[in-house]
C-alpha cells in the first residue's frame, strides 16, 4: 500500500512527511515539529510536488502559529524554499489572508490548523476531479507517456497527471505507461515507477533520451505530465526535460496534456519568461545514485525546470474543466 504523502500528528502537534529521498529503497518519515523544519523539508527535497509542497507550507506556517513566530517572518522564509512552484506561493498568500481574518490571536493556531486541513482535503478532490476530466481524453486501450512524478506522491493523494492513470482504470480502461526515469534525480524511475506499481499498473521506464525513438516505434496515445506554475497565456513549467518531450511528442502527432490545479495557475505571470526557474546544486549532475561521476572541475548547469509553450500543448486538464487554446483562466481563478 503506498504511504500517505504526508500526514498531521493531532496529539504531537507536528507534520509527519514521507521522506521521498530515500523512495523505493527505503519508506521512512520526517516528523516536522517547527516551520523551520517544514521550510528545510522542501527544500531539500523531502516532500516535493506542487500540490504537496503548497499543503505543507500551510502546515508549516500552522507550526510557526503553535510556536509563537512571527508570522509575517515565517511566511517569508516559507516563500523562500522553492522559487518555482506557484502553488507554495498561494498556499502561504491563502494563510496570510486566514491568519488577518482570525480576530482572536490567541486561537490562531486552531484556526490557521483548520484551514490547512480544509486545504488538504481541497487538494484530495481537485485531484479527483482533474482525473474525471483527463480520462475521458484517452481511448479504453491506451499507452502513455509520463515525465517526473505528478501523482500521489507529488500531491495530498491521488495525483495530477497519475490521477488521470487512476480515474481512466476505476473507468475500465486498459493503460500501458512509460516512465521518464527523469535525471538527475531520477523522480520517474523511484517515485513514478514505485506507485504505479504498487497500484498494479502496467509501467515500464525508459529513459529521458528514448521517448522520442519509442514514439516512432510505438502509438502513443497521449502524454500526459503535471506542471509547477501555468502562465497566463498557457505556457507551462514543469520538471526539467518536459519541453523536449513536448517537442517529441508534436514530431510525431501525439497529443500533450498538462494536469494540474487551477492553483498552479498564476494569472500575474503572462507567459513562460517570466516564470523563474530554480537552479539547484551541481552536485546532483556529478553523481548517479551514490556512485561519483564528475569531478568538481567540470561546470554544471542544472536547471530543475523547463517551460514548454503553449503552443506545444494539446490542452491543460483542471479540476475546472479541459482548456485549450487560447488559454483564458482568468474567469475560473
Amino acid at each position: 500500500m503506498l504511504p500517505a504523502t504526508m500526514v498531521w500528528l493531532e496529539s504531537e502537534k507536528a507534520l509527519r512527511l514521507l521522506d521521498q529521498r530515500f523512495l523505493p529503497q527505503e519508506v521512512c518519515f520526517v516528523d516536522c515539529a517547527s516551520c523551520g523544519q517544514v521550510a528545510e523539508a522542501i527544500k531539500n527535497m523531502t516532500v516535493r510536488g506542487a500540490p504537496a509542497i503548497g499543503v505543507a507550507a500551510a502546515y508549516g506556517l500552522v507550526l510557526a502559529a503553535k510556536n509563537g513566530e512571527d508570522f509575517e517572518r515565517a511566511c517569508e522564509r516559507m516563500s523562500a524554499t522553492r522559487p518555482t512552484a506557484v502553488d507554495l506561493f498561494w498556499a502561504v498568500g491563502r494563510m496570510k489572508k486566514a491568519a488577518q481574518n482570525c480576530h482572536d490571536k490567541n486561537c490562531l493556531y486552531n484556526w490557521l490548523l483548520a484551514e490547512a486541513k480544509k486545504m488538504q482535503a481541497e487538494d484530495l478532490e481537485k485531484n479527483k476531479r482533474i482525473g474525471r476530466f483527463g480520462q475521458a481524453l484517452l481511448p479504453d486501450h491506451a499507452t502513455v507517456i509520463t515525465h517526473c512524478n505528478a501523482g500521489a506522491l507529488a500531491t495530498t493523494g491521488y495525483g495530477t497527471a497519475l490521477g488521470v492513470f487512476r480515474a481512466a482504470a476505476e473507468n475500465g480502461k486498459e493503460l500501458k505507461i512509460y516512465a521518464d526515469e527523469t535525471r538527475p534525480r531520477l523522480q520517474g524511475a523511484r517515485l513514478t515507477a514505485f506507485e504505479l506499481s504498487e497500484d498494479g499498473f502496467d509501467v515500464t521506464v525508459i529513459g529521458d533520451s528514448m521517448a522520442a525513438f519509442l514514439m516512432s516505434r510505438v502509438k502513443i496515445d497521449a502524454v500526459v505530465t503535471g506542471a509547477d506554475r501555468i502562465a497566463a497565456n498557457g505556457d507551462t513549467a514543469n520538471k526539467i526535460g518536459t519541453y523536449g518531450l513536448a517537442i517529441a511528442a508534436q514530431k510525431h502527432g501525439v497529443p500533450f496534456y498538462v494536469a494540474a490545479p487551477l492553483s498552479t495557475v498564476d494569472a500575474a505571470c503572462p507567459d513562460g519568461g517570466a516564470i523563474p526557474i530554480e537552479e539547484r546544486s551541481g552536485g546532483e549532475v556529478r553523481s548517479f545514485g551514490s556512485e561519483r561521476i564528475l569531478p568538481d572541475s567540470i561546470k554544471v548547469w542544472n536547471p530543475s525546470f523547463d517551460v514548454t509553450p503553449a503552443g506545444l500543448i494539446t490542452g491543460i486538464i483542471t479540476d475546472a474543466g479541459v482548456f485549450r487554446a487560447p488559454y483564458d483562466f482568468k474567469n475560473k481563478i
